[in-house]
């Protein structure tokens, strides 16, 4: 009996150092292909071999790079006054084809949530949530409306609760300022806590580096020169 539930356990231990190094080939050489039917013809229609002395590879490389600076050209063109123009009347021309707007709609709002959420919350606090002794991560985004200050007797912040491990769906709470307690993490350590339902890919606590300990706005600690024990 022993020896069986060992080699179970050897086994699921062996299993979750494989499985995910798989999966991740798979992925991997998966996204090359796409990529290499994607990519080859883009090459051969523009002749960027003729660029790359023959080199199939370097020309895929050189179309990534174009694709890159091109994307970051937009980006930019996107954040100026004519660019919100020209980008506004492509959203209202989306907004006309019924399939496609919905697609397009999903994936474009999946992404701004991605890309955009942890830069906007303030910080990450602990609120002693749905009960007392029981405490959740949340995520701050600022102060509460004023009116509600004369039902709770005190100033409220806006917390967001986001779920595990989707942090994209939540809830918002507006608590008393003094239920609010400041976290040490910061929120893009938070927001990998939460999707990883607060372990690691090695099943063992979350570990935080001092980066994602480190409270913006706040002076770094910086490493002493002298051991433990020394003397002036």
């Amino acid at each position: 009996m022993r020896i069986k539930t060992t080699l179970k356990s050897n086994f699921t231990t062996g299993l979750i150092l494989v499985g995910p190094l798989l999966v991740t080939l798979f992925v991997l050489r998966t996204v090359m292909g796409w990529l290499g039917g994607v990519l080859v013809p883009v090459v051969e229609g523009t002749r960027l071999e003729t660029f790359t002395a023959n080199n199939l590879l370097l020309a895929q490389l050189l179309v990534l790079v174009l694709f890159f600076l091109l994307v970051t050209a937009l980006g930019f063109l996107a954040q100026r006054s004519a660019g919100k123009r020209l980008f506004g009347r492509t959203g209202r021309l989306v907004n006309f084809l019924p399939v496609f707007r919905t697609i397009y709609g999903t994936i474009r709002g999946m992404a701004t949530s991605v890309v955009s959420r942890s830069t906007d919350y303030e910080s990450v606090v602990y609120v002693e949530y749905p009960r007392k002794g029981v405490y959740r991560l949340g995520l701050m985004t600022g102060d509460s409306p004023d009116d509600l200050e004369t039902y709770a007797g005190e100033p409220a912040q806006n917390v967001f609760f986001p779920g595990s491990p989707n942090p994209t769906q939540g809830s918002l709470i507006m608590v008393p300022e003094s239920n609010v307690h400041e976290s040490d993490m910061s929120v893009r350590a938070a927001i990998r806590f939460l999707m990883t339902t607060g372990m690691d890919s090695s099943r063992g606590p979350i570990e935080l580096d001092d980066e994602e300990m480190h409270i913006p706005g706040e002076p770094r600690d910086e490493p002493s020169d002298e051991t433990p024990g020394s003397a002036d």
